[in-house]
């Protein structure tokens, strides 16, 4: 295979930066691990109905993108089309990239974005059980269930008399995924095994090679029965007669978090470790593996649990996907397919967020080597939606695979933005002259690479991300560890920032370079709203980052001043908005489907409907969030859907998440069959994209709780449809905080309120105020706020 050196960064940058941030991680994500623990108790988990997602069918292979079942350990992920006689598996794992550092500029100064320079995310493997004799027609009682309480996809089916099963999960403890077959009634099971690559590599138990950027990857597969015979026969493994039969694979790649060593760890063969991690599976019973994996699922996914509401006998007989159909052409609320729905959300981040790269585009799923894209971390709205809903849903621990990867990015970007900021063709560049810290493209890859064009508020969106985790978890190391990326984004706009006179006035205030509002237009504004409402939050931020850890106090109040002289955005006379650009005029697309501008009322706080902002500015900010409807594709329907939630407007925000809930026929905006979210590109044609799937539970969640530090507000945009009755026991709040609640008609009958790092809070609702004060650790119950 062709191969190149890959491109190297000068380490002067790189050893600078290594002190700076103190705590990149050096060990690859696909890596051996000790022996994992063992669940002492050997109960099964009973699970509860209202988490069960089940189907009549199996997926079309053609579609496995809209129909298959995702499974994923956090790394290793797989869509399951679970048809009885050709079982297929489509693998990823997270770091599975093609492309390099990408570190040279086009003509117009901009950074290439093509699957050969940028790259691309990939299928890792394609793993195929036949039993012929199993054929769909053949067998009777078709069910798959993807058990959302256990973290298992199930099929079961009846064949001459004989009820068979299957289970497939990926295990984060034993990193495999396994296959688990049985059947009750007498019956056997005869057929094969095939692992394939999708890059060319010939079929067999195991399979390794290396790509053009000098990424190593591999794969392996075992198998073993009882009652039968299982044996290797030449790319395949054959099993004959069996009872039981157990299927193991695992795969990885020698990528690592650490620009120093290029994101690669050279000493790392992945086929061999997966051959290794799949042996070592297969000496365990595989309801000893199920038991290890839902147990350590059950740690995070057991945090959170919530009732919307009773559904109707009539909807809970229907399977999922004519739920979705009936929820749709009736629209009548189903208020335990719309908890679910939120679960499922969770079920994703779990099962794609730990201890290897965050979710992209794609999350950890593919049904091929070529997704829209480039399956890439978008940085102007997608990649933060991804993880807005991890710390509100009890899943914090799931949020580090992003804050690794801006650490381990750092270097990387810092170097680009020094070499290539101020280039002349740049139409973005500082006009200034000026350049310092770091910021990056609107695509970013692994390997340290930027591409399409370049983003330079991006910086302070991934800052105030990284910094809001610190508000809902009050980790005092967590803010140690981002506190060099806060800064350097600081540097940044230090830099970059212009000064200029209002027009009328005799004012100064500091505005942005020239740039666009993502991804709206037009190219070379200065003071787009965009910008000006991330920088102040970011300069906020990091002043409040400064004085909490005793660091750089000189800094802070430069960068305070810089806040003060910061403008901020003003109320069109023309059009009653909020303002996009520094002109009264509209410049873009009312209907747009990016809300750039609103960014000051979600995710920021600038904007608040509680008087703290002027009235004239959240009545823009309401009159620019009405002009730009309530239909658009799924992620932009969760961030309108957020929006109205913040202007506390109930129906307005579930209408939106309704709006996404609507099946996704013919490629249209939507559901699909295995709720992953969809995203209509052209006529006829739609495609997976993630962002919807964790947007909209966020949006679900801060109908029912809105925090900020110093503030927790109970039930501020509850819609019709949920009033009756509902708990919500585990959401996390910012100030350190989770939240448990019950509510009756549309009142919260009991509230708990738990610190996990968080001192004072105040709790509200309907204008009453409680102040709660408590330690780490500690908790207290209040039961009068509607009285």
């Amino acid at each position: 295979m062709d191969t190149h050196p890959t491109p190297r960064l000068p380490r002067r940058s790189l050893l600078a930066l290594a002190a700076t941030t103190g705590a990149l991680a050096a060990l690859p994500t696909f890596t051996a691990t000790a022996a994992p623990q063992r669940p002492a108790d050997s109960a099964a988990f009973p699970s509860d109905p209202r988490h069960q997602l089940w189907w009549q069918a199996p997926a079309d292979d053609g579609s496995m993108i809209e129909q298959g079942l995702p499974v994923g350990n956090g790394r290793l992920g797989a869509l399951a089309g679970n048809d009885p006689g050709r079982g297929a598996l489509l693998i990823t794992d997270a770091t599975m990239w093609t492309g390099g550092l990408n570190d040279s500029l086009d003509a117009d100064g901009q950074f290439p974005y093509g699957r050969d320079n940028f790259g691309s995310f990939t299928l890792l493997a394609r793993l195929t059980v036949d039993i012929p004799d199993h054929d769909l027609s053949a067998v009777s009682g078709y069910r798959r269930t993807l058990d959302l309480d256990r973290g298992v996809v199930t099929t079961s089916y009846v064949r001459a008399g004989v009820t068979y099963r299957r289970e497939v999960f990926a295990s984060r403890p034993d990193d495999v995924i396994v296959l688990h077959f049985t059947q009750s009634g007498g019956g056997r099971y005869t057929g094969t095994v095939t692992l394939a690559g999708t890059h060319g590599e010939e079929a067999g138990t195991s399979f390794g090679a290396t790509f053009p950027g000098g990424l190593r990857y591999g794969a392996a597969v075992t198998a073993h029965g009882s009652g039968g015979r299982v044996t290797v026969d030449g790319p395949r493994i054959a099993f004959l007669g069996c009872k039981e039969l157990t299927v193991v694979v695992s795969g990885g790649t020698n990528y690592a978090p650490d620009a120093a060593a290029h994101y690669r760890d050279p000493s790392l063969d992945p086929e061999r470790l997966a051959r290794a991690k799949v042996r070592d599976a297969t000496a365990h019973p595989a309801d000893t593996l199920l038991r290890t994996h839902v147990a350590d699922y059950r740690r995070l996914y057991g945090r959170l649990d919530l009732s919307l509401g009773t559904s109707s006998a009539e909807q809970r007989s229907l399977d999922t996907w004519e739920r979705l159909l009936a929820r749709a052409r009736d629209d009548q609320p189903d208020p335990e397919l719309e908890a679910a729905y939120l679960q499922f959300g969770r079920y994703l981040m779990i099962s794609g967020s730990r201890g290897s790269l965050p979710l992209n585009l794609q999350g950890l799923w593919l049904d091929g080597n070529d997704p829209d894209w480039m399956g890439d971390y978008h940085t102007d709205i997608n990649i933060q939606m991804n993880y807005w809903m991890a710390d509100r849903a009890g899943l914090s621990d799931c949020f580090d695979a992003f804050t690794d990867y801006c650490l381990a990015q750092l270097p990387s970007w810092t170097d680009l933005t020094r070499e290539h900021f101020n280039d002349p063709r740049n139409r973005y560049r500082n006009s200034s002259g000026k350049n310092a810290g770091w910021t990056v493209a609107i695509s970013t890859n692994p390997h340290g690479g930027n591409g399409w064009w370049w983003h330079p508020a991006g910086n302070a969106w991934l800052c105030n991300s990284l910094w809001e985790h610190y508000e809902f978890t009050r980790s005092s190391s967590h803010l140690e560890r981002i506190y060099p990326l806060l800064k350097g984004a600081c540097e940044f706009w230090e830099a970059r920032l212009l000064t200029t006179t209002l027009p009328g006035t005799s004012r100064e205030v500091l505005i942005a370079d020239s740039d666009w509002s993502p991804e709206h237009g037009p190219l070379d504004a200065k003071g787009i709203t965009y910008a000006q409402e991330l920088v102040w939050t970011l300069f906020g931020n990091y002043c409040t980052a400064a004085a909490e850890l005793k660091k750089d106090a000189g800094y802070a109040d430069t960068v305070a001043a810089l806040r003060r002289k910061l403008h901020l955005p003003q109320v069109s006379p023309k059009t009653g908005w909020l303002q996009e650009w520094m002109s009264p005029d509209n410049l873009g697309e009312t209907t747009h489907r990016h809300l750039s501008p609103l960014v000051g009322l979600f995710p920021g706080d600038r904007i608040r409907p509680d008087g703290s902002t002027p009235d004239e500015t959240v009545r823009g900010a309401t009159a620019l969030l009405t002009a730009r409807g309530m239909e658009s594709f799924g992620w932009a329907n969760a961030w309108r859907s957020l929006c109205w939630a913040r202007l506390k407007d109930a129906e307005k925000a579930y209408r939106l998440v309704v709006n996404n809930l609507r099946p996704s026929t013919g490629g249209s905006n939507g559901t699909a069959f295995n709720l992953f979210d969809i995203y209509a590109v052209e006529q006829g044609r739609g495609i997976f994209q993630i962002d919807a799937n964790f947007g909209t539970p966020t949006a679900m969640l801060e109908m029912l709780v809105y925090s900020r530090a110093g503030q927790v507000e109970l039930l501020p945009a509850l819609p019709d449809a949920w009033a009756a009755s509902g708990s919500l026991t585990g959401v996390g709040a910012r100030g350190g905080f989770v939240v448990d609640l019950r509510w009756r008609d549309s009142r919260p009958t009991w509230v708990r309120i738990r610190s996990v790092g968080g001192r004072t809070t105040t709790v509200a609702y309907a204008g009453k105020v409680h102040t709660v004060r408590l330690k780490p650790g500690e908790s207290v119950t209040l039961k009068d706020l509607a009285g």
